[in-house]
C-alpha cells in the first residue's frame, strides 16, 4: 500500500480509568482492493472489522482468517495483513493488565495467533459491532469503546497492576534494561518474574526488552531521531530491527511504508497522554 490518499489512520486515547488497560483506540480505513500490508511486532489487539475482510499471516508463517470481532495476541515479529477491501477497522490496543483482566492471563498461549472474540465473550459483541458501524465519528466510536470495555471489565478478574507498572517502567528506563533490576524491583524470583511476564506480556523479560528496544529504535529511525545506544554494533541493530519489524534500518529511515510511518508518527502525537512505551514505539 503506497498511496496515502487511499487510507486513513487516526488514534484516540481511552478514558482515564482505562489507560492502564487499553493503550489507545484507533480507526483504520482503506479504500483499496485486495492487498497485503505488514505490521510490526506489537501488543495484543481487540479489533472490530466494520467493513471488508481478510486475515493475518503471522511471523511463523501461520495464516488465520479475521472474524467480525477479533482478538490478536501479542506478536513477536512482523505480521502480514491480507486485506480484502474496502476496509474499516476500529481497534483497541490491549495493555498487559487489560489482557489479564479480559483474558485471565496466559498471553503466551496466544502469541502470534488470533481468536474469534465471540467464542469467549458471546454474540452480544455483534451488537457492539453494529453500534460501532453506525457511529458517524471516531469520537462516537471511542465513547462506545470506553463503555464496552467497562462492561467487559465489570465481571473480570483484577490484574496485578503493581507488576505491570514495574515491568513497563523497567522497559522504558533505558535501552538495555537488566533482568537483575527487574527482579530486585518486583521482589520476586527469576522464575516467578518470567512466569508472570509470559502470562501477561506473552514473552520472557529478555524477549520483551529486545522487542521494545528494537521498536523504539525503528520508530526513532522513521521520525529521523537519534537511536538510543543499546546495540552491540551496526549488524546487531540491523538484525534486531528486521526481526521485529520486517525491515532493515535503511528502509525504515528512507523508504518507510506509508502506513508504518503514519502509525509511528501518530502514536508519537499521543505523548504525554499515554505511557511512553506506547507513544515511543
Amino acid at each position: 500500500m503506497t498511496d496515502l490518499s487511499k487510507f486513513s489512520l487516526d488514534y484516540a486515547v481511552p478514558a482515564d480509568d482505562l489507560k492502564e488497560l487499553i493503550s489507545s483506540f484507533y480507526l483504520f480505513q482503506a479504500d483499496i482492493d485486495d492487498t497485503r500490508q505488514s505490521e510490526r511486532a506489537d501488543r495484543a489487539q481487540f479489533r472490530f472489522l466494520l467493513a471488508g475482510g481478510g486475515g493475518y499471516e503471522f511471523c511463523d508463517g501461520h495464516y488465520m482468517d479475521s472474524a467480525a470481532v477479533t482478538i490478536i495476541g501479542p506478536t513477536t515479529g512482523p505480521t502480514t495483513g491480507i486485506i480484502k477491501g474496502p476496509l474499516e477497522i476500529f481497534g483497541a490496543g490491549l495493555q498487559p493488565a487489560g489482557w489479564g483482566a479480559l483474558m485471565g492471563g496466559e498471553a503466551e498461549k496466544y502469541i502470534n495467533r488470533l481468536i474469534d472474540a465471540t467464542a469467549i465473550f458471546g454474540t452480544g459483541l455483534l451488537d457492539v459491532h453494529a453500534a460501532l458501524g453506525a457511529a458517524a465519528s471516531l469520537a462516537e466510536k471511542v465513547a462506545i469503546g470506553n463503555d464496552f470495555t467497562r462492561g467487559l471489565l465489570a465481571g473480570a478478574d483484577a490484574s496485578p497492576l503493581w507488576f505491570t507498572r514495574i515491568v513497563d517502567g523497567w522497559l522504558i528506563a533505558g535501552p538495555s534494561p537488566r533482568l537483575d533490576d527487574l527482579i530486585a524491583q518486583t521482589g520476586l524470583s527469576n522464575r516467578q518474574v518470567e512466569r508472570m511476564t509470559k502470562r501477561f506480556y506473552g514473552a520472557s523479560p529478555k524477549l520483551l526488552a529486545r522487542k521494545y528496544r528494537a521498536l523504539r529504535a525503528a520508530s526513532a529511525l522513521v521520525r529521523n531521531e537519534q537511536v538510543d545506544d543499546g546495540f552491540y554494533d551496526q549488524s546487531h541493530l540491523i538484525r534486531e530491527i528486521k526481526q521485529f519489524t520486517g525491515f532493515t534500518p535503511g528502509k525504515m529511515r528512507k523508504q518507510t511504508e506509508p502506513l508504518t510511518r503514519a502509525t509511528t508518527e501518530r502514536r508519537k502525537l499521543l505523548s504525554g497522554e499515554v505511557n511512553p512505551l506506547i507513544s515511543d514505539t
